[in-house]
């Protein structure tokens, strides 16, 4: 049985059954049947459905934000911007999926040679409960635009969004079986994936659920994408804005009540400004406003589940009896719901829990470092590589010490975030494989070469390569 409950006072809002075997047998045959229509349906129907999707999640916007509100602890401000954020990314599609698509025109040893992109077919999403929509619009939006079909194994937390965003699919248009939502706890997952009818997986969520699933998919010798955890490192020079470090810097961990793969959690400082970083940042966590996620004036909400309460607050006490300080925060709060206090731990250092684990929720470790190599010798002193952030006033040195940095992305003096015209995803234990731009709109499809005869003239022609 999947529950919803509202983190905000621990209520149980509405319970599903799961689906028998029965049940997800049929699921994959209605996509597997419906895989080639909505291939064959060309580009230009598949743009268009795209742009109906916006239109449909535009249209109810308030609806689906209370919803995710409700159900995971999301601000309500936050939860319309990330149905905003859905929209936008399926128009974005609609317009550009054609261009990135497009065949590729290629010279070789043939009269015409090029390399076309085909959909592999069925492909399945495991999703997760941060954010309800955006995840699993995410990954599927570039797949489906490609002329996959999808199959959407959310969060059992998560049950009525993975509904609504089925829901919105088929009210856009988007024919029987190319979008399904399936009712199902993780241990159906590896079932799906070893069926012969899906011919790929991705998943967003943890590095233990990532492992199964690369596991999973590597016996069936498919194709995965895993974008899993993430200890982003945010390093302050010291010559960066100081005051503008530590504005962004509250909000970057912060956001989504600190529940982010992509949130900055380490704050990598350099010694000279770490006592002005540090006093502006606790001023302006201190100042946040927790409470009902339904009130707009409220910037921070509950953690989605009881059990990340408490093993956020294992990891503050933790640290903090290791020799960290918690400047502002550091515990739950009493009453009704999942409330943890928005926290700055300082005197970070190796071995404590703040140091080396994700922390999933709204806690910002300080590590104060001696320069700017120190900077990258922590910054990659971890098992993650997701995002990352720098800030300096010379942004030419950073963009070479960006080149330095292992994670996936590298912003300099900005806030990580996802966009649609940028490839998105990590290395290291945070996954492989993309989301989103270019790259990821091409990671369920066959990239097809196509070689025309007869071949060029052999006098004028470069020698074929040697035989392997």
């Amino acid at each position: 049985m999947l529950k919803s409950i509202d983190p905000a006072t621990g209520r149980e809002l509405a319970t599903f059954p799961e689906l028998d075997e029965a049940g997800i047998d049929a699921a994959i045959g209605r996509a597997w049947a419906a895989r080639h229509g909505w291939r064959d349906a060309g580009a230009e129907v598949r743009a268009a459905i795209m742009r109906s999707v916006a239109g449909v999640l535009r249209a109810d916007k308030q609806r689906y934000a209370a919803l995710l509100t409700t159900e995971m602890g999301k601000p309500i401000l936050e939860a319309e911007a990330e149905v905003e954020k859905c929209a936008w990314t399926a128009v974005w599609l609609a317009d550009n999926a054609a261009r990135l698509l497009a065949d590729e025109p290629t010279e070789s040893t043939a009269s015409e040679s090029y390399v076309t992109f085909q959909p592999l077919g069925v492909v399945l999403a495991v999703m997760p409960w941060n954010f309800p929509f955006w995840q699993a619009f995410r990954a599927g939006l570039p797949a489906l635009v490609a002329g996959n079909a999808m199959l959407l194994k959310h969060s059992s937390n998560v049950p009525q969004s993975a509904l609504a965003i089925e829901e919105a699919f088929r009210e856009a248009g988007v024919p029987e079986g190319v979008f399904q939502t399936l009712m199902i706890g993780s241990g159906a997952v590896e079932r799906i994936i070893s069926d012969r009818r899906v011919a790929g997986v991705t998943l967003t969520g943890s590095e233990a659920a990532g492992s199964m699933v690369a596991i999973t998919a590597g016996k069936a010798l498919k194709k995965s994408v895993l974008e899993l955890g993430g200890s982003d490192p945010f390093i302050v020079l010291k010559d960066a804005d100081i005051a503008a470090a530590a504005t962004v810097a509250c909000r970057a961990r912060n956001q989504n009540n600190g529940q982010s793969c992509i949130a900055a959690k380490r704050f990598i400082v350099e010694e000279p400004v770490a006592d002005d970083f540090e006093d502006r940042l606790v001023k302006a966590v201190a100042a946040l406003k927790v409470g009902n996620p339904m009130d707009r004036g409220n910037q921070v909400g509950p953690l989605a589940r009881a059990d990340l309460v408490e093993d956020l607050e294992r990891q503050v006490s933790d640290s903090v009896r290791l020799g960290a300080r918690a400047l502002t925060g550091g515990k739950r709060l009493d009453g009704g719901g999942y409330f943890f206090e928005p926290t700055v731990l300082v005197n970070v250092r190796p071995g404590m829990p703040a140091y080396h684990e994700e922390t999933f929720g709204p806690v910002a470790s300080v590590i104060r470092v001696k320069d700017a190599e120190d900077a990258l010798r922590v910054a990659n002193d971890t098992d993650f590589g997701l995002g990352s952030a720098i800030w300096t006033s010379d942004v030419e040195r950073a963009k070479q010490l960006a080149e330095r940095i292992e994670a996936g992305m590298v912003f300099i003096n900005g806030m990580v975030a996802s966009d649609a015209r940028l490839p998105f995803g990590g290395v290291k234990r945070s996954g492989y494989g993309r989301e989103l731009g270019s790259y990821g709109i091409k990671e369920f499809v066959n990239i097809q070469t196509v070689w025309v005869g007869p071949a060029k003239d052999a006098a004028k022609s470069p020698p074929p390569p040697q035989a392997e």
